[in-house]
Parts: C-alpha cells; sequence; structure tokens
C-alpha cells in the first residue's frame, strides 16, 4: 500500500488558550479527492493551516509526503499547491503579470493548460488584481495553484465567491483532475452539493473534532431514516444505537440512524413486532442531521 499523501495523528490546536481542533486522526491517500466539511466556525481554515505548517500543531502530529509539516523542505513545498480563502494575489500587478511572476518561480509550468482555463474561466489577466471582483480573484488564485502540477492540491472554500456558473466550471476541472488520480485533492466547503458532485472521502468537522471520516458512499449507506409502524404502542426507550434524531408518536417511531445495515432491519421488525421502513438520506441531509 502507498504511504499517505497527508497523515494526522491525534492533532490538537490550541488558539488563545482556546482548544480549536480535537484529537484529529486522519490520513489522505494518494489519488482521492477528500472534501472537508463543516460549518462556518468548525475548524475548517485551522485545520489546513496546521498541516500547510502555517501554525504549528498544539499537541500531536501531521506529515505531508513523509515531512512534518511545519519543517517542510522546499522540494516538499514545490508538490503542493493551495488555494487560501482570502488570496494574497499582489494588487498592483495584472492578472498576467501576475501569473508571469508565479510561473517563473516553478521549474515545471503548464502553460496550456493555465491558457485552457483562463478562456474557459473568463479570467480578465488585462486589468490590475486590485480592481477585480472577488470571484475573478478567486480563479486567478486557482490557476497560480494548478500552473505547476502539484501532487497535492488544497483548497479552502474554493467557490464561495463564484457564481453558479462558474462553480459548474470550476468544479469540472477538479472532476477532471479526480479522474485522472495523478493528483491528490483535500478541500473545504460548507457548501454540501460541491462535496457531493467531486469528493469520493468525506471528512464532516464539528465543533472542532471529526466525527465521520470515510468513503462517500459508505456515509450515505450507513446514515438512514428509519420509520417504525407497530401495531401497539411503542416503549419510550427504543434501544438503537446511534440515534441522530428521533420522533415517537404511541405507534410510530420516526429516526435518523448513524450506522446503519441490512440486517436492522428484520431485528428490528421482530424486536417491535412492527412494519420497517427505510429512506436513505441526502449527503445534505446527513450534514444536517449531525448538527443539531
Amino acid at each position: 500500500m502507498n504511504a499517505p499523501v497527508v497523515s494526522m495523528l491525534k492533532l490538537g490546536k490550541v488558539l488563545g488558550g482556546k482548544p480549536v481542533l480535537h484529537d484529529i486522526s486522519a490520513d489522505v491517500a494518494p489519488g482521492s479527492v477528500v472534501g472537508l466539511i463543516g460549518k462556518n466556525g468548525a475548524g475548517k481554515t485551522t485545520l489546513l493551516d496546521v498541516l500547510l505548517g502555517f501554525s504549528p500543531a498544539t499537541s500531536g502530529a501531521v506529515s505531508v509526503f513523509g515531512a512534518d509539516s511545519f519543517a517542510m523542505t522546499a522540494d516538499v513545498k514545490r508538490r503542493i499547491g493551495f488555494v487560501p480563502q482570502q488570496d494574497e494575489l499582489l494588487e498592483s500587478l495584472t492578472g498576467a503579470e501576475q501569473l508571469a511572476l508565479n510561473a517563473s518561480l516553478h521549474e515545471h509550468w503548464h502553460c496550456a493548460l493555465i491558457d485552457r482555463l483562463v478562456h474557459e474561466w473568463e479570467v480578465p489577466l488585462d486589468r490590475r488584481i486590485q480592481v477585480l471582483s472577488g470571484g475573478e480573484r478567486q480563479k486567478l488564485s486557482t490557476l497560480l495553484a494548478l500552473g505547476h502540477e502539484p501532487d497535492l492540491l488544497v483548497l479552502d472554500e474554493p467557490a464561495a465567491s463564484l457564481d453558479p456558473i462558474a462553480r459548474r466550471r470550476f468544479l469540472r476541472e477538479i472532476l477532471d483532475i479526480a479522474e485522472s488520480r495523478t493528483r491528490t485533492v483535500l478541500f473545504s466547503t460548507h457548501i454540501v452539493a460541491d462535496l457531493e458532485r467531486v469528493a469520493n472521502e468525506v471528512w464532516i468537522l464539528r465543533e472542532g473534532a471529526i466525527v465521520w471520516q470515510g468513503d462517500l458512499d459508505t456515509l450515505k449507506e450507513s446514515v438512514v431514516r428509519v420509520t417504525i409502524t407497530s401495531r401497539g404502542p411503542l416503549p419510550t426507550a427504543l434501544g438503537i444505537e446511534q440515534v441522530l434524531s428521533q420522533r415517537l408518536e404511541d405507534r410510530c417511531a420516526q429516526l435518523v440512524v448513524a450506522g446503519w445495515h441490512d440486517t436492522m432491519r428484520a431485528e428490528l421488525a421482530d424486536r417491535f413486532g412492527a412494519a420497517i421502513a427505510v429512506e436513505h438520506l441526502s449527503l445534505e441531509e446527513i450534514f444536517l442531521e449531525m448538527h443539531p
């Protein structure tokens, strides 16, 4: 098995005396597209900052390509492309000048790819960056991260400032990157639909802790809405594990259950002498259930 591109073990971070990240252990496998989702303030940006070495971990360890994230060599850093939530573009330059500057800093620069994306994304390269809109700046920042064809692409809320058409074009490019399996992508978002379109693995971050990590399809199969309809009154305590929410009315109960497997249907039917209906949820519904 190939070594993970990113590895975190019991990672913790304290800012201003307040714990922001708690006991996070997770790996990012080569060629995967990992979507990090959480409400605003959940700790997504802080996690990426620690992962990329912008801020040291308070406890635990994090490595990127086998190197400590806070002591990465220049060679390791060259293998990473990063699109921050707040761009770091040079205001006085035009888009073309910013692209040329960044291209000059890399031994390899994929000119044909950048030219194609400039055209498809309608990036105005002849105007100074200080007059560009938020969406235009975000597109330009993404071009800078893609030009040297990094092995690891990290994006913090990459489509937040884009209009629906631009977002669709951007996500299509991420899908193309994912299908090639030559790069690893880790991106944070609070837009559930974006994650569902492109990620094959999902991390759900809540109050600084990962409450789910794993394959996206597995998540959608394992969190379901269960309706129990019994011939007699149901007990108040149903004795079902990993219940995220529950509504009980005499002979009918509706629950959202994590860790569901098909054998539970017959077990519940026998236990309560009831009809059992199971409904699979969208990722957005699952996310909302995990954030009561």
